[in-house]
């Protein structure tokens, strides 16, 4: 049980700086006049922080301590196309790392079934990602930013 416990507090925290900076994504694109790409993150924050919070309380159930683990700085990128192809790979590396935590916590029905519902939003997310890339290759980026107006 103590292992589950750290392992949904680094997953929880992970999630929690994901969706703050999320957050800032949406923020960016907001004042860049991309406001159909800042909702699109700012809905993606508050699922993020829903994860976060069910991993959390996850923690308290099994009668552990939730701390919050300081985050590591980061620059948000400038442009939607640079944030597409940083956030394409960051979701690739996350469920590379996420698949085999999801399997260590079959012994715990509970933990397993959300870890595996963040699997699947996760890789929801980089389905999405990857088309909006698609998109880009398809109709150009100029062409793809008016539609994020």
């Amino acid at each position: 049980m103590e292992n589950t416990i750290e392992l949904l507090q680094k997953i929880g925290n992970k999630i929690l700086n994901q969706a703050n900076i999320h957050d800032l994504v949406a923020l960016n694109f907001e004042a860049q006049g991309f406001s159909k790409l800042g909702d699109k993150y700012k809905s993606h924050a508050l699922e993020e922080r829903d994860f976060s919070q069910k991993l959390f309380n996850r923690i308290l159930d099994l009668g552990g301590k939730i701390c919050y683990q300081n985050q590591v700085s980061f620059g948000v990128p400038a442009s939607p196309l640079e944030w597409l192809r940083h956030d394409l790979e960051v979701s690739k590396e996350g469920l590379k790392e996420l698949l085999p935590l999801v399997g260590a916590a079959s012994n715990d029905l509970v933990t397993y079934d959300l870890l595996k519902d963040y699997y699947k939003d996760e890789d929801d997310d980089l389905q999405w990602t990857q088309q909006q890339l698609d998109l880009i290759d398809t109709v150009g980026y100029q062409n793809w930013l008016t539609q994020q107006l």
